[in-house]
């Protein structure tokens, strides 16, 4: 079976075609027949999170740009994105997108940075957003706003290519970034380092006015990875959890010394299903040399096992965790899991099932946190691949209680204001939605900026977009071709 055997989401006539295909699949995946709209609605109702209140139930997701300067401040582009972000109308803006604490922590040269020469432009930024927001919605007073904070350990490009810094040895991954020795692993003074540029990076978050910072424990940079070095490297690894997650711990509470009234959330990738890699008729298969354990996995590294992720949530509350934004695997090795999407990027496979499981499994691993600490507000994710059943979806989800707030992310690229549609119970406009084209991953893989090629205007219109389609055609992988929206 090839990954063309799938019926794609926006084939599906109904929602009784949605179920009928979920039960094919023996998907448990609740979707309501009405989404309500209005004050009264389910996915209008505020939440709140420490002192604040949040007024409705729609997250933004931080993703990872490749359109900012050289020195890592916001350009035009990432303005105008972040201005959507605003226009969105969901009242927490979730990172925005992936901020580096340090140079070397940057996952592309273009990628955003925060230091005492960035911190002023971050904090026009964060005003840029919070005006469109007010313009659009009326009220920016239960408005949430903060700032993703990463290092990309074994992903980073900062100056384009591959410069990792690793957590630990892996076989299966090395040979990706070009690792061959001992001589990029982290040593504990080096990691001590970084925490130090953790705490000064939400120090300066705090300044340029976010309320919350998220200190980014997912997708396999280095936050995540961290998690599975079981070898005892030193202070920051072990066979116990309380030796992996020392350095998150320790971050987070030398933040909330640091800047006591700043929020403190972590984007966690609850599962890993190990590395995977293209098989030969292009469908995903899991990659050799055996078993590699990852955080979140069980010990043959081919299913979620989330046993040790509810007991690092438990860890990260008592560091003064107030929230949890739960994903899954990592875009580099298993972006069928990360990322669901009928249509892969340039460096992906295709998908090995069909992507309704994926979206399920993330929506699970958000609900199984919920209902461990149902003191904390979570914020799902995995929702985009959902299409014309996003509302439908969003609303069950907050309604059973799985759920605090439900993260779009791909879906604000091409359809930014879809929360505001959805709340006042417009119709979707089906040529916006997000088809999962992956057109926003295989343009910066090549060094092109990141945007929505096919269904936004501005990125339609920018010579990148013919780059972009020579590229694709060079790949030679007619299976890729994109329908109409």
């Amino acid at each position: 079976m090839t990954g063309r055997a799938y019926p794609q989401v926006r084939t599906l006539a109904d929602l009784g075609a949605v179920r009928a295909r979920l039960a094919e699949l023996g998907v448990d995946l609740p979707l309501d027949d009405e989404v309500g709209a209005g004050p009264d609605a389910p996915l209008a109702q505020p939440f709140t999170v420490g002192p604040h209140t949040v007024g409705n139930r729609f997250a933004v997701l931080p993703m990872e740009g490749w359109d900012a300067t050289d020195s890592g401040a916001p350009t035009d582009l990432v303005e105008r994105r972040w201005r959507r972000f605003g226009e969105s109308g969901a009242k927490l803006v979730w990172g925005g997108e992936a901020v580096a604490v340090r140079a070397d922590g940057r996952a592309n040269p273009h990628q955003l940075r925060i230091g005492p020469d960035t911190v002023e432009a971050l904090a026009d930024l964060r005003l840029v957003t919070v005006g469109a927001h007010e313009q659009a919605t009326g009220r920016v007073d239960d408005l949430l706003l903060g700032l993703q904070l990463t290092h990309s350990g074994r992903w980073a490009r900062p100056a384009g290519a591959p410069a990792p810094r690793v957590a630990r040895r892996d076989a299966q991954l090395d040979p990706r970034v070009g690792v061959t020795d001992d001589r990029a692993v982290l040593t504990d003074d080096e990691l001590d380092e970084l925490v130090e540029a953790f705490v000064a990076a939400a120090v300066l978050a705090h300044q340029a006015g976010f309320t919350f910072v998220d200190v980014k424990a997912c997708h396999g940079y280095l936050g995540h990875e961290l998690l599975s070095r079981r070898a005892p490297l030193g202070r920051y690894g072990g066979p116990t959890l309380e030796e992996r997650s020392r350095f998150h711990t320790t971050v987070l509470a030398r933040i909330r010394a640091a800047v006591p009234d700043l929020l403190l959330g972590v984007r966690l990738s609850a599962f890993d299903i190990g590395a995977w890699t293209t098989g030969p008729d292009g469908v995903g298969v899991p990659a050799e040399p055996g078993s590699c354990w990852r955080f979140g996995a069980d010990e043959a590294g081919r299913a979620a096992d989330l046993r040790e992720p509810l007991e690092l949530v438990d860890r990260f509350v008592e560091a003064g965790v107030s929230m949890v934004c739960v994903t899954g695997g990592s875009p580099y090795y298993n972006p069928h899991a990360q990322r669901p999407a009928y249509f892969p990027p340039s460096d992906g496979y295709q998908p090995p099932e069909d992507p309704l499981v994926g979206v399920a499994a993330l929506i699970d691993a958000a609900t199984a946190v919920k209902r461990h600490r149902p003191d904390v507000v979570v914020v799902g994710s995995g929702y985009s691949y959902l299409q014309e059943w996003v509302g439908a979806a969003a609303q069950a989800q907050v309604r059973l209680g799985h759920v605090d707030a439900v993260g779009l992310g791909r879906m604000v690229l091409s359809y930014p204001d879809l929360p505001l549609d959805v709340l006042a119970g417009r119709p979707l406009r089906r040529r916006s939605l997000c088809r999962t084209f992956s057109d926003c991953t295989t343009a910066p893989r090549h060094g092109l900026v990141s945007g929505c090629y096919p269904l936004d205007e501005l990125y339609k219109q920018r010579e990148e977009r013919v780059t972009l389609a020579r590229i694709k055609r060079d790949l030679r992988r007619p299976t890729d071709a994109e329908p109409s929206p």
